[in-house]
């Protein structure tokens, strides 16, 4: 089982966990693969609370539209983040934000290393 720690250090630790479930039963290659187009395609949880941040003091919905959250992005836009209160709501959950995200991408990046492979 390839030690996803040392491809992917910066991982949050609910993160971590999910991940190494999905590498479990690939080669190291696969893994190398797997950890290469991962850490291109997933969110920082920095970079969304800084969105959120952006979002509470400018542009509403600017996490949603970086998570591909389109219609809650727009929805946020036009309502102000639903007067402030959505994006007070996403600066404390910022980080399930990050993970829901991240989930999606790396199940989606175990699919395509499976493919290739």
């Amino acid at each position: 089982m390839p030690n996803i720690l040392q491809l992917l250090p910066m991982l949050e630790p609910d993160e971590m966990v999910y991940v190494q479930g999905i590498v479990k039963d690939m080669n190291d290659t696969q893994a190398q693969q797997f950890a290469s187009v991962y850490m291109n395609r997933r969110k920082d949880t920095t970079m969304i609370l800084v969105a959120t941040v952006i979002g509470f003091f400018g542009v509403a919905g600017v996490q949603r539209f970086l998570t591909n959250q389109t219609g809650m992005g727009l929805l946020y836009l036009f309502t102000l983040g639903f007067c402030f209160i959505g994006t007070i709501i996403d600066l404390v959950n910022f980080r399930a934000i990050a993970l829901e995200y991240n989930v999606g991408v790396a199940q989606q990046s175990a699919l395509l290393v499976k493919s290739i492979s």
